[in-house]
């Protein structure tokens, strides 16, 4: 396999949302507690990375198979990258379970090192990344998939992150946890919200796949919506993180850069096409992400 066949067929692109949720964490647990394990750090990234590679090769390797027992056999062979590489379907799999089975490894190693808690949220995060694109109804072809990707990937990822530099001196209650919620909300709205507008552009092939997504229940133009409320809400949810002094002021920066999010969310209103505009919405991810991560940090040193 080519790399570059490789890294689309691990969706290297998308990996932003899962590296500066965690990269926040670690800002976020300098922050408040003035202390970070390197050890753990590298072991939870790797493991991430992995896994995170994982269920996006398990995602192409679940649609491939699922369109079998469809009338829709130009997506194999058009549209997945499986079936667009003539990659053989068995490897992948193997490839798939074998990077799961990497990051199952060092997470238990990591549960050595910090604690029981870890495996409990640990086989949490790898049934919802399993699940996420795995079996026959798998969550991203149902209306739940925007709020196990954000869920998951902008709040466990952040929670993670935070809790393996801290735990057990810091106990695990809704002190710990609130603060990180409200502080994630706006990473989490975002991925949510790249989900969900990747489902719009694939509205009419998830019906044609026999997919269930959130847009197949509103519509196109209440998903719409939809997409422009996860953005308002994550902003809403980052000011009062502020006022409660759970995160520096700098992350009010953040606001900054609303004129281009603004720009790139007009452009998608008007043209939700997958190839031509979806994307502004990864753009949109990634500057929001990123800005925060640098907004987080300048906050540590001012």
């Amino acid at each position: 396999m080519k790399l570059s066949v490789f890294l689309e067929l691990v969706e290297i692109k998308a990996k932003t949302a899962s590296i500066f949720p965690f990269l926040l964490g670690i800002c976020y647990a300098y922050y408040h507690y003035k202390q970070l394990n390197w050890l753990n750090l590298l072991l939870f990234f790797v493991a991430m990375l992995l896994f995170n590679m994982a269920v996006d090769i398990n995602d192409n390797y679940w649609d491939y198979r699922n369109a079998e027992h469809t009338s829709s056999q130009d997506f194999r062979q058009k549209t997945n990258v499986i079936g667009v590489n003539h990659l053989n379907i068995k490897k992948i799999g193997w490839l798939n379970y074998s990077l799961m089975l990497i990051a199952a490894i060092i997470g238990i190693w990591l549960v050595i090192r910090v604690g029981w808690l870890l495996l409990i949220l640990g086989i949490f995060c790898f049934a919802v990344g399993f699940l996420y694109a795995g079996g026959p109804k798998p969550l991203n072809s149902l209306p739940l998939g925007e709020f196990f990707a954000g869920f998951t990937m902008g709040f466990m990822i952040f929670l993670l992150a935070v809790l393996i530099n801290v735990y057990p001196q810091v106990p695990f209650d809704w002190q710990f946890i609130g603060p990180i919620l409200l502080t994630s909300g706006l990473s989490a709205c975002a991925i949510a919200s790249l989900l969900l507008a990747n489902n719009i552009c694939d509205y009419q092939e998830d019906i044609d796949l026999g997919r269930h997504t959130i847009v197949r229940y509103l519509g196109v133009h209440k998903s719409l919506i939809l997409y422009v409320s996860f953005w308002i809400i994550g902003y809403f949810m980052l000011i009062v993180a502020v006022i409660c002094h759970f995160a520096p002021w700098t992350l009010l920066l953040t606001l900054l850069i609303t004129p281009i999010l603004f720009k790139n969310t007009k452009q998608f209103f008007a043209v939700h096409i997958k190839k031509q505009t979806f994307p502004l919405a990864i753009k949109n991810l990634f500057i929001a992400t990123l800005t925060q991560v640098l907004c987080f940090a300048l906050g540590l040193f001012i």
